[in-house]
């Protein structure tokens, strides 16, 4: 089985759309992924995810198959962290709040931070999480701790569109880790795309293992420089983004 994550193209928040440039990226992104094989397609609830799915469903002639999950909005809930920002993205956190802390790296303890269940930040966490599961069990694919069980493997192909901070969730279920370190360390561009595998060396028993991240390849071969959203500033003194 493969896994395709996309995240939308850039995007309008105010709107909750694509930009002129997300429109252009998601045509590029269409171009591509029009060559491979794709045969279910779920998209976020959210506009800018949806629109983007659109170009590649589109693409397929599958427009009327996509099926919406909204467990695949974007992740977050209203926290404040200890520094005393009020933060709606929680884990959106400056290097100060969290990378010597050793919990936030365990992915059994990292949500049991004050500010986190004050927020129902596991909670949320689990909607996301089940979601999934109930997913990938739908199509063969059973989670048992950390592994997934199935009785008849495929080599199907899902694609999910969603968002950056949804997909570092994802990937952090997937593989068992903390998702402190992804949302803080990794960086999943506008239309970006992750493949994700199985593995089944011993039969019944998988694990999914990614074999590419956040690919914008498709924006390069078509001239589109790759937009910055979720980049903060290369250094400093500079007139990117620092919050």
């Amino acid at each position: 089985m493969r896994i395709l994550i996309v995240r939308h193209g850039d995007p309008d928040y105010e709107h909750d759309t694509l930009t002129e440039k997300g429109h252009r990226e998601a045509a590029l992104l269409a171009a591509k992924l029009s060559k491979e094989k794709i045969d279910h397609f779920y998209s976020s609830p959210l506009g800018r995810a949806r629109h983007t799915c659109d170009y590649v469903a589109k693409a397929h002639g599958k427009q009327s198959e996509v099926v919406i999950k909204d467990w695949l909005k974007e992740f977050g809930c209203t926290c404040t962290l200890p520094s005393g920002r009020l933060r709606d993205i929680p884990w959106d956190m400056l290097p100060a709040e969290w990378i010597d802390d050793a919990q936030m790296y365990d992915k059994d303890r990292w949500y049991q931070q004050d500010y986190y269940v004050k927020g129902g930040m596991e909670q949320r966490y689990r909607k996301v999480t089940d979601g999934l599961d109930e997913l990938l069990a739908s199509h063969g694919y059973k989670r048992d701790g950390n592994v997934y069980r199935t009785e008849q493997g495929h080599t199907e192909t899902i694609v999910l569109f969603c968002h950056f901070g949804l997909e570092m969730v994802l990937l952090s279920h997937l593989c068992g880790i903390s998702p402190i370190p992804l949302w803080h360390h990794f960086v999943a561009l506008p239309t970006s795309v992750t493949t994700l595998y199985t593995e089944e060396r011993r039969e019944g028993t998988a694990v999914f293992r990614c074999c590419g991240f956040g690919d914008v390849s498709h924006l390069y071969a078509g001239g589109e420089e790759p937009s910055s959203s979720a980049r903060f500033c290369e250094i400093f003194h500079s007139d990117d983004r620092h919050d």
